[in-house]
């Protein structure tokens, strides 16, 4: 079996936080810090890998793997290429991957040890990222709770979670279209015969 044919098989897996390069100076570039990461795993740098990682710090938050693909200017690599990269990406903890409600995988640059989370609203599928204040706690949370696991023999313990819900923008939105007066229309034409 090829490495790569390895790499390509594992896009179920998800470690958060696993490859995190601590070496990379903190006022590196984005791009930088990724490319880095790559270099520093052996792999070759290569424009169609460029052009993802760039699309996905362009994005700044979540994307799918077709909205990255049809991002990519000029259409720089085929959406199979997309998959390979992010599979790659993700085992190298360069990207971390969450979903939408209905299953859809979501990719997100990943160049810190710090996990972010997110609330995916249900109605529009708009992503927003959880405040600081919030993620902190939920942080200390999770931690605690890798902690126990840890205790209990548990090993390689890593953790996702999704936040869903309707924003209170799309409930908005929402009551803005039932309150909203339909058009008046004029009495039909009279019949002439």
């Amino acid at each position: 079996m090829a490495p790569d044919d390895t790499m390509i098989a594992s896009t179920q897996t998800n470690h958060p936080i696993a490859g995190v390069n601590s070496d990379i100076p903190a006022d590196a570039k984005p791009i930088d810090a990724a490319i880095s990461r790559l270099r520093s795993s052996g792999l070759r740098i290569t424009q169609p890998r460029i052009a993802i990682l760039e699309t996905m710090l362009r994005f700044g938050q979540p994307a799918s793997i077709e909205q990255i693909h049809n991002d990519l200017a000029d259409s720089s690599c085929d959406l199979v290429t997309v998959y390979r990269c992010l599979a790659v990406f993700e085992e190298l903890g360069l990207v971390r991957r969450s979903f939408f409600h209905n299953g859809t995988s979501l990719y997100e640059i990943n160049l810190s040890a710090t996990s972010r989370y997110h609330v995916i609203c249900k109605a529009t599928n708009r992503v927003e990222e959880i405040d600081a204040a919030t993620a902190a706690e939920l942080r200390g949370m999770v931690q605690k709770i890798e902690e126990t696991l840890k205790t209990r023999g548990y090993t390689d313990v890593s953790h996702m979670v999704e936040f869903f819900g309707v924003s209170p923008q799309a409930i908005r939105d929402a009551a803005d279209l039932t309150a909203a007066p339909f058009p008046r229309q004029s009495a039909p034409a009279p019949v002439v015969k």
